[in-house]
């Protein structure tokens, strides 16, 4: 994703706790799905905090390959 072009629509795909969080963006670029995550107030200060909840966002154009790639890691 390109920080300098503010027209890319980014979405999101998936929403847990950060080590979830975490495991499903490296999941995302290793099928080289970039991916962003985006988390609550407490993520600067504590980023493992148990009861924050982040978000992974993709470019709309990655949607459907990212759910794919998900929803198949959520069956194994």
């Amino acid at each position: 994703m390109n920080a300098a072009d503010k027209n890319t629509r980014v979405v999101e795909v998936f929403s847990g706790s950060p080590w979830e969080a975490e495991l499903v963006k490296g999941l995302l670029e290793s099928n080289g799905i970039h991916s962003i995550v985006r988390d609550g107030d407490m993520g600067a200060i504590a980023p493992y905090y148990e009861g924050q909840e982040v978000t992974i966002l993709v470019e709309q154009k990655d949607y459907e390959g990212a759910m794919e790639i998900i929803r198949a890691r959520e069956k194994d």
